[in-house]
């Protein structure tokens, strides 16, 4: 697409830019003080988004050193919809359910997943480096809860494999799965934004539904 739009542009005897585009300068920020009002009631826009359907997938990471603190680093976490993860025993893998997911980019393959600063889960990921996400289908539901709540063993009766370039659970019955390293993260208010480059992926043969969330139920 943006190629066809180059070559109109260009047919159309558009300008060219002769040297390089300078960026826009960056815009202020600054958190909302104590004596000011906040911009939206955060019921509301909890209301607001509800409405905007949205695909569920659970996202894992391998188990981390047996030695590491699975609870360790409070300040990271999981995303709008998500758990904000389990104490889990030293060396278990990690996952957590997460509706805050998008592709990003073509070239390089690039995918994104937004998770709450508190999370304890996130931490074991990021130690990690490397996550899958499992695409769930409309019959996953169960699953997906079982992931969305803390205090539990989530894996427990949980079938599933190692993903190819990561080795963290892919699990049985699912759309689709996408093995990442993580590529970068970035601060968005009270989330984390989470891109991974993706070194391998794949899909089911099952023409299923998808497991999708809208105003706080499954569809």
């Amino acid at each position: 697409m943006a190629a066809a739009a180059v070559r109109y542009l260009r047919s159309a005897g558009a300008p060219t830019v002769a040297g390089p585009v300078e960026a826009l300068p960056r815009p202020e920020l600054r958190a909302v003080g104590d004596d000011e009002r906040a911009p939206v009631d955060q019921g509301e826009f909890r209301r607001v988004m509800s409405s905007f359907a949205t695909g569920v997938t659970v996202i894992t990471a391998p188990a981390s050193d047996p030695g590491a603190d699975p609870g360790a680093d409070p300040g990271a976490a999981a995303g709008p919809g998500a758990a904000a993860g389990a104490t889990a025993a030293p060396g278990a893998p990690a996952g957590f359910a997460c509706q805050s997911f998008s592709s990003l980019s073509l070239d390089p393959p690039l995918i994104a997943f937004m998770v709450g600063r508190t999370s304890t889960t996130w931490p074991r990921i990021a130690r990690a480096g490397v996550f899958c996400v499992n695409v769930l289908g409309a019959h996953q539901g169960e699953l997906c809860r079982g992931f969305a709540v803390s205090g539990s063993d989530k894996f427990a009766g949980v079938v599933y494999d190692a993903a190819p370039a990561s080795g963290s659970p892919r699990l049985a019955g699912t759309l689709a799965w996408i093995d990442c390293t993580i590529h970068a993260v970035h601060t968005g208010g009270d989330h984390l934004i989470v891109v991974g480059r993706v070194d391998a992926l794949g899909r089911s043969a099952d023409d299923a539904a998808p497991l999708l969330f809208h105003r706080g139920r499954f569809l």
